[in-house]
């Protein structure tokens, strides 16, 4: 039988990096979203702390993705709330940081940038787990939609 660690692993494509739980599991009981700490061990920042692993939905992402689905986001959401989401990100992850800790900190919001969106995947994650994102719900009605047509 699979551990947890394992099906991450082969969901993944690799084993995470840092300290990670499962935060949100699909119906069919498989990791869908991780949640990794801002700090690895050897003290490198990770920007990015949500991150999309169920197969079916990251494909879906990523086929939005690669038919301009960035584009069409930095085009027509509104960049404040894009803005908001990215800060909400932000304040998550700095409550993550241990108190006192004096290394180089992750910067930036949902996939580490700081305005715009570089990844619909980060946004999902982001969206699923609470992060109430505009990227992340679109992305999701843009699934929703294309899903429908395809069932006579």
């Amino acid at each position: 039988m699979e551990t947890e660690a394992q099906a991450v692993e082969r969901l993944l494509g690799r084993r995470p990096m840092g300290p990670w739980a499962v935060r949100l599991y699909d119906s069919a009981g498989e990791p869908l979203v991780l949640e990794t700490s801002p700090i690895l061990e050897d003290g490198t920042p990770m920007p990015t702390v949500f991150w999309l692993v169920g197969k079916s939905l990251r494909q879906g992402v990523a086929r939005i993705e690669s038919a301009g689905g960035i584009k069409w986001v930095d085009a027509n959401i509104d960049s404040e709330e894009i803005a908001d989401s990215h800060e909400r990100y932000r304040l998550y992850r700095e409550k993550m940081i241990p108190e006192g800790y004096g290394g180089v900190r992750p910067y930036g919001g949902v996939g580490g940038t700081r305005k715009g969106v570089k990844c619909l995947h980060a946004h999902v994650a982001w969206h699923l787990v609470g992060g109430c994102d505009p990227v992340g719900l679109w992305s999701l009605g843009e699934l929703e939609r294309h899903a429908s047509k395809s069932i006579p």
